[in-house]
């Protein structure tokens, strides 16, 4: 069936706000989920091109109506129908709260970060099952089916209150980290229900993440070339950068630091707002950047920070410092050996820069990664 090109915009929109109306007034969220999407094909058979007044509220009965039909106890389909017919209006205090409900319940502990990410998707961000599919390159049945077992999980679960929003703010993270595949681009997605999250919170981690992602989505048209090579950050056309979105996002990161309640992603944000401030790669303020690495470290400590930190020390106190750095990291840590060849590089060694390339190469893991380090190594081999 063909959605009016209008229409589709419009339930997409409302299919989280009806969904969290029926999971804060109690109903279980499997049984609530699919009564939404049995309302929005009732919606695309009926309201053609004009839908009615309050499209809301219309969902909310149909959906409702869909509930109460699948209760077996006559009592609680009694109780239901009375909930689900007394519409009270909603004002924007009760629809941040449900986005909030919804997506930390979407983003349960019990949940693996896959199910998570699907079932965020699909409840708070409305694509259809096809097009997350397609966005993960898996098939649409496996897709269903991840969506299917994540919505059992949670089955008779009771969610009156948000959870923690921390997990959510990872799922979101992870969700942007997947970029631009197939039909829908992630990365925007992951923004625009950040934003939703971040009307529905005054928590300043949420404002930082948004930060965050807005100062790195703005590089995005600079980071690969017309034939799809990667450009590492400091190769980049700086002009290609959005600078409105830079502003937005440090105008975010300025308001969220001003809370003084300091967080990991806060923390990325200013590092990234650096990079972006600078308007060479040479004008770039390393002291700075290392400032925040060392803050990063100490909020969040794990290996890869402390990775991209030895590229702040190499830049600080010379690619020497760094390297004593690198040595101390894992030798299995994902692009160590890239970085220590790019600080052995600096450094002058470059036959040890030459074989780390390669080393790095083989352990790439995706073609564009593959085909930079082996460039790398390439052009080394004719210094």
């Amino acid at each position: 069936m063909t959605v009016p090109t209008d229409l589709e915009p419009l339930l997409r929109d409302l299919s989280p706000q009806v969904l969290g109306i029926l999971v804060r007034r109690g109903a279980d969220f499997a049984a609530a989920e699919d009564a939404v999407q049995e309302a929005l094909v009732e919606a695309w058979r009926h309201w053609g091109d004009d839908p009615p007044r309050e499209p809301r509220s219309w969902l909310v009965k149909v959906a409702g109506r869909k509930l109460i039909d699948e209760q077996r106890s006559a009592s609680a389909r009694a109780r239901r129908e009375e909930r689900v017919h007394r519409e009270p209006e909603q004002g924007p205090t009760e629809q941040a709260d449900d986005t909030l409900l919804l997506l930390s319940r979407c983003c349960h502990p019990a949940l693996s970060p896959a199910s998570a990410i699907a079932l965020t998707l699909r409840a708070v961000g409305g694509l259809t099952t096809a097009q997350i599919a397609e966005a993960f390159m898996v098939p649409e049945a496996t897709m269903g089916q991840r969506i299917s077992r994540a919505k059992r999980t949670l089955s008779g679960e009771r969610f009156e209150r948000p959870g923690d929003v921390t997990a959510v703010l990872r799922v979101l993270y992870l969700i942007f980290n997947e970029g631009f595949t197939g039909e829908v681009d992630l990365a925007e997605e992951a923004i625009r229900l950040t934003r939703q999250l971040s009307a529905a919170t005054d928590d300043p981690e949420v404002e930082g993440l948004l930060a965050l992602m807005l100062l790195h989505h703005a590089r995005r048209r600079a980071r690969r070339t017309s034939s799809g090579d990667v450009v590492p950050l400091a190769e980049q056309d700086r002009s290609l950068w959005d600078t409105a979105m830079i502003a937005e996002g440090v105008r975010i990161l300025q308001a969220a630091l001003a809370k003084d309640q300091l967080g990991e992603y806060q923390a990325q944000a200013a590092i990234a707002a650096l990079h972006d401030d600078a308007a060479t790669a040479a004008e770039t303020d390393w002291p700075q950047v290392l400032e925040w690495y060392d803050e990063l470290l100490r909020l969040a400590p794990s290996p890869l920070v402390a990775l991209n930190r030895a590229v702040a020390v190499g830049e600080v106190d010379g690619p020497l410092a760094g390297l004593r750095v690198v040595e101390g990291l894992d030798p299995a840590l994902p692009r160590r050996d890239a970085v220590a060849a790019w600080l052995h590089e600096r450094a002058g060694n470059l036959a040890e820069a030459r074989r780390l390339y390669g080393v790095a190469a083989d352990r790439a893991t995706n073609a564009a990664e593959l085909a930079h380090l082996t460039r790398q190594a390439a052009r080394l081999r004719h210094a």
